[in-house]
């Protein structure tokens, strides 16, 4: 009777620890939180990538891979037909902040405004594992908005 209790505790004991790993910084699907959004007052700084900010940042989610990490970010430009999207790295005065603006291609023609879900682009990027050993902050600048995620 004894060793049944001690085996029920044993295994009420271990369960109850897999919660805990489950939402601590060990388990690499928690390196990076939920993102934030921040409003911008200003535009962001002058590069020599010709190509405008996507009006609004939507989204920014970090997923880890073996080799880093995968940047993956949604955002909304003024019109359809936005092209060629990339998130462009920026100098941070910060070495734990890795800064991407979010950049792309503006219609050859003139287009139409469409509802907000025809018009969203997709950009990535991948960070290094060498690279994401330093990084605590990951932000993504927008025209009217930025966001970012910390671990």
């Amino acid at each position: 009777m004894t060793r049944l209790i001690c085996a029920a505790l044993a295994i009420c004991l271990t369960l109850s620890a897999c919660g805990s790993i489950r939402d601590s910084r060990i388990n690499p699907f928690n390196w990076f939180g939920g993102d934030r959004e921040e409003a911008r007052m200003t535009d962001a700084q002058l590069d020599a990538d010709p190509r405008p900010l996507v009006d609004q940042i939507l989204s920014l989610n970090v997923d880890p891979t073996p080799e880093g990490a995968i940047v993956r970010v949604i955002g909304v430009p003024g019109t359809q037909g936005y092209w060629e999207a990339d998130l462009i790295p920026i100098a941070s005065e910060n070495p734990a902040e890795k800064v991407y603006e979010f950049r792309a291609s503006a219609p050859l023609e003139p287009t139409r405004q469409g509802t907000q879900r025809s018009r969203e682009i997709i950009a990535g990027a991948a960070i290094p594992s060498a690279e994401l050993k330093t990084i605590r902050t990951i932000v993504v600048i927008g025209r009217t908005n930025q966001r970012s995620v910390r671990r």
